[in-house]
């Protein structure tokens, strides 16, 4: 039977338990120190505790600092959860060393937890701590950057320049275009003006004036009362009675007489079929079918007809018939009346 005080069975003693240990009913009570072999760890909870391998168990402290020290070295920290590893960026690290000094550091652990992360390279550049190495990295990248914008830039205001120089080329390669083109063709110009000229000067010496010691008077599509057209139709060469009137140029006489209003005319053919009408004359010199050449005497000055004085009236009609300015016509072959 249960005892109703202890709870204990009748006859039978068991030893008495404590919660982290036993003792037997016969053994006297002792002062409990604990230690290090006789702590139970207790689950779930980060404790320090001495390992098999006579190095410390690091707590949660010490676990934070490994991770910081392990970002600092690689930029990443991962744990075995299945899920993929999450970038974790710090700007600048401070000094993981100022965290755990070299006096604490871990028991077995040889290696400073600052040192945590370090390549080769790091090492060989001077760098023992991963904060700083971490901070040199982010500093050489910002350098490269900056550089990179910067010969972007350069390369931006040469290709810009260059596209300026391009432009500028052009427009002075057009101008200088222009300016050759507008040369050529003065010096055409200025050629075919000499080419005229010479043939001129050519037809001069086979083209004359009709009389000489002359005042033009009248000119041709003058208007006035005085023409029983209203306008006159040829050029009036003012000259004494009796001046001689000269063959313009090398023909043929198709007719030579009295023409009414005309007075005295004789008419001059070229080969080409122009007709020179040379009226007024106060004498006729030459026949029908006449050929005469070029500053031939073909006749007199004189004011028959319907004048108001002595003069030469010359007209110049075409092949087909039609009058022409006289004026214009001696000029085309080289003479200025």
């Amino acid at each position: 039977m249960p005892d109703e005080v202890t709870g204990e069975t009748s006859g039978e003693k068991k030893p008495d338990t404590f919660a982290f240990g036993a003792r037997t009913a016969d053994e006297p009570w002792e002062p409990w120190n604990p230690s290090a072999e006789t702590v139970v760890p207790v689950r779930g909870k980060h404790r320090v505790a001495k390992q098999r391998g006579g190095g410390l168990a690091r707590s949660s402290t010490v676990l934070g600092v490994g991770v910081i020290a392990a970002v600092g070295a690689g930029g990443m920290a991962s744990a075995q959860t299945g899920k993929p590893p999450v970038s974790i960026s710090i700007p600048d690290l401070p000094n993981v060393g100022s965290l755990i000094s070299d006096d604490e550091a871990p028991e077995g652990s040889s290696t400073a937890l600052t040192a945590a992360g370090l390549t080769e390279a790091d090492a060989e550049e001077g760098n023992a701590d991963a904060g700083e190495a971490l901070r040199s990295r982010i500093m050489l990248q910002a350098e490269l950057q900056q550089d990179q914008v910067d010969r972007d830039a350069q390369a931006a205001a040469e290709a810009a320049a260059a596209k300026k120089a391009a432009a500028l080329a052009a427009k002075e390669q057009d101008a200088a275009k222009a300016k050759a083109a507008a040369a050529k063709a003065k010096k055409e110009e200025e050629a075919k003006a000499k080419a005229e000229a010479a043939r001129l000067a050519e037809l001069a010496k086979q083209f004359t004036l009709p009389t000489s010691s002359y005042t033009i008077t009248s000119t041709f599509g003058q208007s006035g009362s005085l023409w029983s057209s209203g306008q006159h139709t040829g050029l009036d060469f003012a000259a004494p009675t009796g001046t001689p009137i000269k063959a313009i140029h090398s023909g043929t006489i198709t007719e030579a007489g009295w023409s009414g209003s005309y007075g005295y005319r004789t008419v001059l053919t070229l080969d080409d079929g122009t007709e020179l009408w040379y009226a007024h004359q106060s004498s006729i010199g030459v026949s029908v079918g006449q050929k005469v050449s070029t500053g031939e005497v073909i006749g007199r000055v004189g004011a028959t007809g319907n004048v108001t004085g002595a003069h030469l009236h010359l007209e110049v009609h075409t092949a087909g018939g039609t009058g022409i300015d006289p004026m214009a016509w001696l000029r085309g072959n080289g003479l200025n009346p």
